[in-house]
């Protein structure tokens, strides 16, 4: 009771509730008769200061501030003291990050960019309201709703473009082709944004990339090998994971899943109990094809976990440069219906025990973003330069060769990860002919 008096002294000058300042200070109110519990000692002149600060800039400041805006302020202020990715989430931020982890949002359904200060409609998403109401790759959008989008920011321009599911918006816009301009109205739907692309590389390698890792992640992976087992027989597996910030710890725990079939991912450690958690491989494995997983100094924190747990459990070849290294979990804990804090609860360890922490994860082979110029080797007749030479008799392997080509030129690190799963399913048919022959 005596600190509980102590406080009140301090914010009785202040006008402010002493329960307020109990909670902003973690302290513990209790009747009299309760058994008191162990806590240290509160920094009563750090206190101090701080209301006088705080009454200082109400009464003096050249502008006058809310009690709510100094106080929010005040959050903001000591979450910045510590890590850069325990932050104070406001109401717009704390949206949009249950968009980008969930990867669904009301809105039209479509991949933007500015072009000359409009807005460039790069892709409509199939199977969304913008494509079903025929906006079409390369339009220029000038205008949405009443609004002109000239001198708008992207970010901006997207968050006009999201909203309510059922809610209308026209699209006004100039189409190659056109005389005058269009109008197009679009009924705004909850869009679910895949995390997962794949297709077919030359020769039955396939290619699978993950942007971000969402809610959903895990069951987008499984659909993308479906896919790529349908069109080809695959060989070889590239898992390309740079430039992707991260996101659910449990999407990357599902990623990792589907490519081992026993063993540690990974484990966490914390000052709280309920911190320490351990993640294992539970499933039979999607495919035990070779795997050469793709980094860069971009591939952050999930990224990490999935690289780390297939590098360790020898799962997969590790190639690229070395990764961000935000070896930290950040738990994102609910003030109200608007507001969260996101704090930095964990570190996280690779099944070796590594920290990942400002070390980032090492590739096994390192190869470096670089741009290659191919060239022929010269001027030499070949049999296809004959007159009357036979042809192949095959289709396709004339566009398989220009397809590798163009890959080593506009992405090397690429070019290489798919020499070395060639490499590595010849190796495995040599293997697999030898075991044959000696029975």
């Amino acid at each position: 009771m005596k600190l509980t008096k102590q406080l009140a002294s301090l914010c009785k000058p202040l006008g402010l509730p002493c329960l307020l300042s109990m909670s902003l200070l973690g302290g513990v109110v209790q009747a009299e008769d309760a058994p008191a519990p162990v806590v240290k000692p509160l920094p009563l002149e750090e206190i101090r200061v701080f209301t006088e600060v705080f009454d200082r800039i109400r009464q003096d400041y050249v502008e006058q501030v809310s009690d709510e805006q100094l106080l929010e302020d005040a959050i903001r202020g000591m979450l910045a003291g510590l890590d850069p990715h325990s932050t104070y989430l406001e109401p717009s931020a704390f949206s949009e990050l249950q968009t980008h982890t969930s990867g669904e949002f009301g809105g039209l359904g479509i991949e933007v960019g500015m072009e000359d200060g409009f807005v460039r409609v790069i892709t409509p998403i199939d199977d969304t309201p913008a494509q079903k109401a025929g906006v079409k790759a390369g339009d220029l959008i000038i205008k949405l709703g009443d609004q002109a989008v000239q001198g708008m920011d992207l970010n901006d321009a997207v968050e006009l473009m999201r909203g309510p599911a059922g809610s209308e918006l026209v699209l006004t816009i100039v189409r190659e082709g056109e005389e005058k301009p269009l109008e197009i109205t679009v009924v705004r739907d909850v869009i679910r944004v895949a995390s997962v692309k794949q297709r077919v590389l030359d020769d039955g390698i396939g290619y699978l990339r993950i942007t971000q890792f969402q809610v959903n992640t895990g069951n987008d992976l499984k659909r993308a090998m479906e896919k790529l087992e349908a069109e080809t027989e695959l060989k070889g597996l590239v898992l390309d994971l740079r430039n992707n910030p991260g996101g659910v710890l449990r999407a990357a725990v599902d990623v990792s899943d589907a490519f081992m079939d026993e063993g540690l991912i990974v484990y966490t450690k914390g000052r709280k109990a309920n911190s320490e958690l351990q993640y294992k491989a539970t499933s039979e494995r999607l495919t035990d094809i070779p795997l050469v997983v793709l980094i860069n100094q971009g591939s952050a924190s999930a990224s990490e976990i999935v690289a780390g747990a297939l590098q360790d459990q020898g799962r997969a070849v590790i190639m690229g440069v070395d990764s961000f290294g935000k070896g930290s979990v950040q738990t994102v804990l609910p003030l109200t219906k608007e507001r969260a804090l996101k704090l930095t609860t964990a570190r996280y360890f690779t099944p070796s025990g590594r920290s990942i922490q400002a070390q980032g994860i090492k590739p096994d082979i390192y190869v470096a973003e670089a741009e290659i110029k191919l060239r022929e080797s010269g001027n030499f007749i070949k049999e296809s330069d004959l007159s009357g030479h036979l042809e192949n008799g095959e289709d396709g392997s004339e566009d398989a060769v220009t397809d590798v080509r163009r890959i080593a030129e506009t992405d090397y690190q690429l070019y290489e990860a798919i020499g070395l799963l060639r490499g590595l399913a010849i190796a495995r048919k040599v293997t697999e002919k030898a075991a044959d022959n000696q029975n």
